[in-house]
């Protein structure tokens, strides 16, 4: 058969392949946006993607397209590099204790000040962009997060419990998802500043991994969402662990392929599936549209821990 090389020929085979294309891509993403009709799934905001404005845009894409399709977004930001530049403006000073702030009185002022202020209003106003219709709350809002503050941690070199005096730093105690149930349960978008609330009133600032997945066991989410800004587990040889049974987490934690900043993020991962869960998945928030990419795509954006083979 002759090749056309007329204008309109070049066109009409320009748009056949985009047909093709735009089928293949449906096709691939319709049987993944049923499973996750009317499923809530928590989507842990950080890193990276958070200080670059075309990530942010396309996160904020990808979370009104969920919401359209009927997913039950919710989204639980972070902002370490937020609060540590308002930090060294105000002159406060500030140290790390196994990875988590020391966090006196004017220093959690600051952070309740740039998590459930700036940052929380800026991706709520991200998404509103987009044509969604996001709101802002903290843990505190309702006591969503009622917390107590860490007064011991397991010691890196002998993974032996010691006492730590870090200030108002804190861990779940119990969960009260009546307000993000009314939010989600609407046209609404909850997004979320990960401060916590103790029964005496206390301000506690939170691990946004922490919140996150306390919240996802709460709602009896589907999935949790880490975006972080690594592509996920890697293997000794370098490559991309797809997925890992608690039992092969577990597994690469002994022989030392999980290893450092990686083991507690999966530990928690661990627990999060424990706790009812289907599924956590650690993702490159570096890559655009990376949620999409999860959810919607056969092939997933980073590695996914479940129980088993068989969930």
């Amino acid at each position: 058969m002759a090749q056309t090389t007329d204008a309109k020929g070049d066109e009409a085979m320009t748009g056949d392949v985009s047909a093709l294309q735009k089928a293949h891509i449906l096709a691939e993403a319709l049987p993944n946006m049923l499973q996750y009709d009317e499923q809530t799934v928590v989507i842990k905001f950080g890193g990276h993607a958070m200080g670059d404005a075309a990530l942010s845009d396309a996160f904020a894409k990808d979370i009104v397209y969920l919401k359209q399709s009927g997913v039950n977004p919710i989204v639980v930001h972070g902002g370490g590099p937020q609060i540590a530049a308002m930090l060294k403006k105000l002159e406060i000073k500030s140290e790390f204790v196994n990875g988590l702030r020391v966090t006196d009185k004017p220093t959690v002022d600051v952070v309740e000040m740039v998590l459930a202020g700036a940052i929380n209003k800026e991706i709520v106003s991200a998404i509103n962009r987009q044509g969604g219709k996001a709101v802002g709350i903290c843990g505190k809002d309702a006591n969503l997060m009622v917390a107590k503050q860490i007064t011991e941690m397991a010691d890196p070199e002998s993974n032996l419990m010691k006492a730590v005096d870090i200030g108002y730093v804190g861990e779940p105690v119990s969960v009260n998802p009546h307000i993000v149930d009314v939010i989600s349960n609407s046209d609404l978008i909850p997004v979320i500043a990960p401060i916590g609330v103790t029964k005496e009133g206390e301000t506690l600032n939170i691990n946004a991994d922490t919140f996150a997945s306390a919240l996802a066991v709460a709602t009896k989410a589907k999935r949790l969402l880490l975006l972080t800004d690594v592509a996920g587990v890697l293997d000794k040889s370098g490559e991309l662990v797809p997925a890992l049974t608690v039992k092969q987490a577990r597994a690469l934690i002994r022989d030392g392929t999980i290893s450092g900043g990686m083991i507690p993020k999966i530990e928690g991962c661990i627990d999060v599936v424990e706790g009812g869960v289907e599924a956590v998945v650690i993702i490159n928030g570096k890559v655009a549209h990376c949620v999409l990419l999860e959810l919607l795509t056969d092939h997933g954006a980073g590695t996914m821990v479940r129980t088993s083979d068989e969930d």
